[in-house]
């Protein structure tokens, strides 16, 4: 299954919006109201909760600065990647979009599709918001 975000300009220029998310700490700033449990696990890794999901660890998987980010599940049974793409527009602003790439079942992705798409929404809407 594959989805994508619309496309937010930022408050912040690549770099700065690159550092922000390189620090899994801040990924709390963006998560929906309906988070219910965020949780540090390493410096390159976090669990998050959603009321009516379950738990997802996700983790760091690989970097290329200033222009991606790609987070990484760490359960075999919810197997996915979220890339998230920084474009430089100019120097006190940046574009950020994701996608999601994850190998489920028909049934499943079906169930995923909704949620996991307004959920990747939500995560770069309020990363639009940063200032």
């Amino acid at each position: 299954m594959h989805l994508e975000s619309q496309r937010v300009i930022t408050g912040k220029n690549q770099q700065e919006m690159f550092d922000f998310l390189t620090n899994v700490e801040n990924y709390e700033q963006l998560m929906p109201e309906s988070k219910e449990k965020f949780e540090v696990k390493a410096k390159d890794r976090f669990l998050f909760g959603l009321k009516g999901m379950p738990e997802i660890q996700l983790e760091i998987k690989e970097t290329r600065e200033p222009e991606l980010i790609v987070l990484g599940s760490t359960s075999e049974k919810f197997n996915f990647s979220l890339n998230i793409y920084i474009e430089a527009k100019g120097e006190k602003q940046s574009e950020v979009h994701m996608d999601f790439d994850g190998k489920f079942n028909t049934m499943m992705s079906m169930m995923l599709k909704g949620p996991l798409q307004k959920f990747i929404n939500t995560l770069v809407e309020n990363a639009g918001k940063l200032q």
